[in-house]
């Protein structure tokens, strides 16, 4: 049973173990969004994600018996990590689990941190098949990534921490994926202080909590589809359910492209670097899926461990997702001088040219033309100031 004293057994364990990641205001996005808002920085801790916290608590719990066999887990990437890491410091054997989808950098860090790795074709939930099969054949102790009373114990100081720095806090916006580091948070604060709303936040293409809340029922997705990979799951935990069910005011779904803005509001506004799982709750905040207005809002950023081959495409999306990078197409009699006219706009707006294409429409007239231009600007006003401005000088814009 999971129960707020073992929370706090949780946090007097992971004293030496864990870093407080202490809270850090971004006021840019409460100036956005009319409230106070606070990052809880778990992206901060040694291995880049909360989730040390679970499973270093589990191990300690384990009988002499059990370490004696072995640990196996299942993950993502970032319980990887944290298994691997709190079972070597206490000279376990461990073995890891991983989606063959999962990023290199994710895989490479599990070894470095002592475990044996296995990758297995695709999904979280893939890995968790395997897993299992070989904790039945090898004999291992199996360490749930967030189906645990233990785990979730320790996922909960984070709750114990946020309520410590700042008590009159309002709001808490915890990322959801299986559900053990919102069902630990909202246990925790909902236990010392109820007037807290805890919200969870999914991809939109991984919604097994957000449907599993609203129909009443968890159940299998037939396949989840988002870059989010740290909560790309597609089944709750049957614990984790009942405790979203009891204490977690709602959870709400952000888009790919809400996701990317949220990451680079945090790199170049905070200088933080978030993964796609850990930045949902900055972009439920920031796109007004939660109602904020007023409050004092602590957005939990979980883990920091995202593929740097998918960092610049992430940043892309972002930037057209927040108006700072735009493409126009432009219909054209192909002339002279059309080129030069239409930069002149541009520039006399303050846009700045980055990529030019010029290509003939095979159903246009012969001397016609289409001029795709991608452009750096400043904001969604700025983009409809340079279109107005094209079309007001007889340009016609696809």
């Amino acid at each position: 049973m999971l129960t707020i004293d073992k929370i706090y057994d949780a946090a007097r364990v992971l004293e030496n173990v864990v870093r407080h990641t202490q809270l850090i205001e971004a006021p840019r996005i409460g100036a956005e969004c009319g409230c106070r808002v606070y990052l809880k920085p778990e992206n901060l801790q040694l291995t880049g994600s909360f989730k040390v916290r679970g499973s270093a608590y589990k191990i300690s719990q384990l009988t002499e018996e059990e370490k004696a066999h072995g640990v196996i887990a299942c993950s993502a990437g970032n319980h990887a990590q944290g298994v691997a890491l709190a079972a070597t410091k206490q000279g376990i054997k461990s073995v890891i689990c991983l989606p063959s989808s999962a990023p290199i950098s994710k895989v490479e860090a599990t070894k470095r941190y002592g475990a044996e790795v296995c990758l297995v074709d695709g999904v979280y939930d893939d890995a968790y098949t395997e897993a299992i099969r070989q904790r039945d054949e090898k004999d291992y102790t199996f360490i749930h990534p967030f189906d645990d009373d233990d785990v979730i114990a320790g996922q909960g100081t984070i709750g114990l921490e946020i309520l410590n720095e700042l008590p009159d806090t309002d709001i808490v916006v915890v990322p959801v994926g299986g559900g053990g580091l919102i069902s630990g948070v909202a246990f925790a604060i909902k236990t010392l202080k109820p007037s807290v709303k805890v919200y969870g936040v999914q991809a939109e293409g991984a919604p097994s909590m957000f449907n599993a809340v609203k129909s009443g029922k968890a159940e299998m997705l037939p396949s989840v589809s988002t870059f989010a990979d740290g909560i790309a799951v597609k089944c709750p935990g049957e614990n984790t359910f009942e405790y979203c069910k009891k204490y977690v005011d709602e959870i709400v779904t952000v888009s790919e492209d809400e996701i990317s803005a949220a990451i680079l509001h945090l790199i170049e506004n905070q200088k933080l670097t978030a993964e796609g799982a850990g930045a949902v709750s900055v972009a439920a905040v920031k796109f007004g899926k939660i109602p904020v207005e007023g409050k004092k809002v602590v957005c939990l950023v979980s883990g920091g461990n995202i593929d740097v081959t998918i960092l610049s495409r992430v940043i892309d999306r972002g930037l057209h997702k927040s108006g700072r990078a735009c493409s126009i197409v432009i219909e054209l009699i192909d002339k002279p001088g059309q080129l030069e006219a239409v930069s002149h706009i541009i520039a006399s707006c303050g846009g700045n040219v980055v990529s030019v294409h010029h290509e003939h429409g095979d159903a246009q007239a012969v001397n016609g033309c289409f001029l795709r231009i991608g452009m750096e600007t400043r904001s969604f006003e700025h983009i409809k100031e340079i279109r107005t401005a094209l079309i007001s000088k007889g340009f016609k814009l696809v």
